[in-house]
């Protein structure tokens, strides 16, 4: 916004992204030299991080937001508009907050600026409306992080007896209004004492006996419900399920004379004959146990009463990762380093997909004259000693028109090639469902990557015949990712299902850009699961040889 150096904007870039991926709670390094140990943090950016960390803000940001009264956080939330058009907007048009940004749309002020038309605030406006229906949910990984802090915390109190988070979160659904997380106590008052007084709560929105209700300053709100013992598996059940799920269980308990609630299930005389345990309610009304992430009434019920529920895939089984990003595109780790994270975790193999650079400007990576140098870079690098193997993939970009920017020639010699959208979302259904079914018919490619294009709370899937392009896939035997990174969680789980109702193959992939985001995989998992995948409908639980016997067949 301010015309600064961009080495510096670059700095403080790469100083963000390292204090994210770091294990540790930088709050709590407050000493100079062993924050400048860091990868990019330097003595002046250290001296920032400590006053943060002592006094909640920085003086150098207090004084450049003054000099920048701009909403930078919201306006840069909005699909299609980035800091130099936010700079544009500002200095050109006076527009500092989303309000003055919608007034000025609605009196087509932006078209009388050089680039902007009235597509571009047509597209804008669809973006604000993204923004205010998605504005009070939270990514997955953000709920699960507040809402797994609370429960450790919890566990460890004396009084607490069990204690477990329920609702949509234990559903693994990709976004979160707030989260449910129930206890049985020894005291609950205690606990109830003990919860609102964390120090994380900025505000307590509700306590009473069995119920309180705390806030962040975030606005991220969670539930406590205290549930007596004997009642703990018919809460958890009643408190898991979504509305469809747990009307159709109540109503075969009812077929079956009985009455089902979140304290048990109960006879005609209304003796409790059941709700210490999930599984001990549905035996009693003929059913296996759902998995809770596909408890949203999708065949799941059925199932369970024909006792043919999927043996859904877990994130032990899977031995490598199929897509990420090193320093020789805009990672932060080498191959080597992501490769000695791989072994850790115990995987035989990952694939380095790196960008490619023609058709994509964000980021940097290979070009397609460059593939043979970058390949050989992989296969003569040290990691390949290691017991995880690096496969040479590349994530290629598909034109507008359906073509590859990378020639055959390159694509053959690559061990994994994932193909994706990065450019032109606004299309028509139809033209981009050609453009996708061209891009199929290479006989290179093995996988489609991120197949919506969506980024969580941020911009919505682009248009496409999903069931024609999921019908293409199976046909040239081509993989749909699960894109396990937390802003994109994409497939989907509803994707994942009908995709795999079409008989595809999936891959799993972290586009990790760390070695810290490997860990990511469980959100992919996660993803597989809510789209009732197993084991053997996911590529990357084979082994080595197998997947690579798998990856040839494509040559």
């Amino acid at each position: 916004m301010r015309d600064e150096m961009i080495f510096k904007i670059r700095a403080y870039r790469r100083a963000a992204r390292e204090i994210e991926e770091n294990p540790q709670k930088i709050a709590d390094i407050q000493d100079l030299k062993k924050l400048q140990e860091i990868p990019g943090i330097g003595e002046g950016i250290a001296n920032k991080i400590i006053e943060i960390s002592e006094t909640g803000t920085c003086e150098y940001y207090e004084q450049l937001k003054k000099t920048v009264p701009v909403d930078i956080t919201t306006l840069n939330s909005i699909e299609g508009l980035g800091p130099k058009k936010i700079k544009r907007l500002y200095d050109e048009l006076g527009i500092q907050t989303i309000q003055d940004l919608e007034k000025a749309i609605k009196r087509k002020k932006l078209q009388a600026l050089d680039g902007f038309r009235e597509k571009t605030e047509q597209n804008l406006l669809r973006g604000i409306t993204s923004y205010k229906k998605h504005r009070d949910r939270f990514r997955l990984d953000e709920a699960l992080g507040y809402a797994q802090d609370f429960v450790e915390k919890l566990r460890s109190h004396p009084t607490t007896l069990n204690v477990e988070i329920a609702g949509s979160l234990r559903r693994r659904k990709e976004t979160i209004g707030d989260a449910d997380i129930l206890i049985s106590s020894k005291d609950p008052q205690v606990s109830m004492e003990f919860f609102t007084s964390l120090e994380e709560v900025s505000r307590i929105l509700g306590k009473g006996k069995t119920k309180s209700t705390i806030e962040f300053d975030n606005s991220f709100q969670a539930d406590l419900r205290v549930i007596d013992a004997k009642s703990w598996g018919a809460a958890l059940q009643y408190f898991t399920g979504d509305k469809a799920h747990n009307i159709k269980v109540r109503k075969i308990a009812l077929d079956k004379g009985l009455k089902l609630n979140e304290y048990g299930l109960f006879n005609k005389t209304g003796k409790s004959i059941a709700g210490k345990t999930e599984k001990e309610i549905y035996q009693k009304l003929g059913m296996q146990t759902p998995p809770a992430e596909i408890r949203r009434d999708t065949g799941e019920i059925e199932a369970a009463l024909e006792n043919k529920l999927p043996n859904l895939i877990e994130q032990q089984h899977i031995r490598g990762d199929l897509q990420m990003h090193t320093t020789m595109s805009d990672g932060i780790n080498s191959a080597e380093e992501m490769a000695k994270k791989g072994a850790e975790l115990g995987y035989e193999y990952i694939a380095i997909t790196e960008h490619n650079t023609e058709g994509l400007e964000v980021a940097g990576g290979v070009s397609a004259k460059d593939i043979p140098d970058y390949i050989k870079q992989l296969k003569s690098s040290k990691a390949q000693k290691l017991s995880c193997k690096i496969l040479a993939g590349l994530e290629v970009n598909i034109g507008k028109d359906g073509t590859l920017t990378v020639p055959d020639k390159y694509l053959e010699m690559l061990d994994f090639v994932l193909v994706a959208i990065h450019s032109h979302f606004r299309m028509s259904k139809n033209e981009m469902t050609k453009r996708i079914l061209k891009a199929f018919d290479n006989p290179y490619v093995h996988a489609f990557a991120h197949p919506t294009g969506r980024l969580l709370l941020r911009r919505d899937p682009y248009e496409f015949d999903f069931e024609t392009v999921c019908k293409k896939a199976k046909e040239k035997n081509i993989l749909l990712e699960l894109n396990a990174l937390p802003e994109r969680l994409d497939l989907d789980g509803e994707s994942a299902k009908l995709a795999k109702e079409f008989g595809c193959k999936f891959c799993i992939g972290t586009d990790s850009h760390s070695t810290t985001q490997l860990e990511n995989m469980k959100y992919g998992v996660y993803m597989a699961r809510r789209g009732w995948l197993e084991k053997e409908n996911v590529i990357n639980t084979l082994s080595l040889k197998e997947l690579e016997n798998h990856l040839r067949q494509k040559k």
